[in-house]
């Protein structure tokens, strides 16, 4: 296993536009979220990028610093500015939702931003880095938060609570399925194809299979005597 690095961040290089640095983060996203951060090496991405090793020492000074720029450059990608514009709407909740899910499983459509950042997390699940700590904390706590607050607005439920919570990862869980195993669901299901309307297809099926339960649980704590509401947190 390799060392990692204490160094923080990616050196501020004035060669921000060189081509060789845009190679080197290509190569890099793809064998990250193939390989995992320990697994994989420098002399691996450099061999993809066709460059050289000083080439990384010159424009991230090491691998911990260019991890942690493709992860930033996943995050500041479009397809996640949008997804964090999907809660901004002033659509009714379940409405949101459904824009929220489509959203997602679009970066999954041929030419668009590559799905390195759900892959990475994948590794980082089974052998933890520290720059994902620092991502988790700037952007995916944010979206998760605003994920609570509309699973709750739709259930009449806090966003402290442990049904809202559930709520929400089940959610997140199917759509982690697509987004994660895909691999595997084409070869259970060899005529599953990801195009455009399919993944629009799915997304409804997400968005009909959810709100279903989200539904009867808003309509059980309606039931429910007004003395016990919302006693679990």
């Amino acid at each position: 296993m390799q060392a990692v690095s204490r160094t923080s961040g990616p050196v501020q290089s004035q060669a921000a536009g060189d081509p060789t640095r845009a190679k080197l983060l290509k190569a890099a996203g793809r064998a990250f979220a193939e390989r995992g951060f320990y697994a994989t090496t420098i002399r691996e991405i450099c061999m993809r990028a066709g460059t050289n090793v000083a080439a990384v020492n010159y424009h991230f000074h090491d691998k911990i610093g260019l991890y942690t720029e493709v992860l930033q450059q996943s995050v500041r990608a479009k397809h996640f500015e949008s997804i964090r514009d999907a809660f901004d709407r002033s659509a009714p909740p379940e409405e949101t939702l459904r824009a929220v899910i489509r959203m997602r499983l679009q970066g999954m459509r041929s030419g668009t931003v590559p799905d390195y950042q759900f892959r990475i997390m994948a590794h980082e699940l089974a052998q933890p880095t520290p720059v994902m700590s620092r991502m988790i904390n700037k952007v995916s706590r944010p979206i998760y938060q605003r994920f609570l607050e509309l699973v709750g607005k739709i259930i009449g439920l806090p966003t402290d609570h442990e049904k809202t919570r559930m709520c929400v990862h089940s959610i997140m869980g199917q759509i982690f399925l697509y987004v994660l195993a895909a691999p595997v669901l084409v070869r259970l299901w060899p005529e599953l194809d990801m195009t455009p309307a399919q993944l629009d297809r799915i997304a409804d099926h997400i968005s009909d299979f959810s709100l279903a339960y989200l539904r009867e649980v808003r309509s059980a704590h309606q039931r429910m005597p007004r003395v016990v509401r919302g006693k679990r947190r």
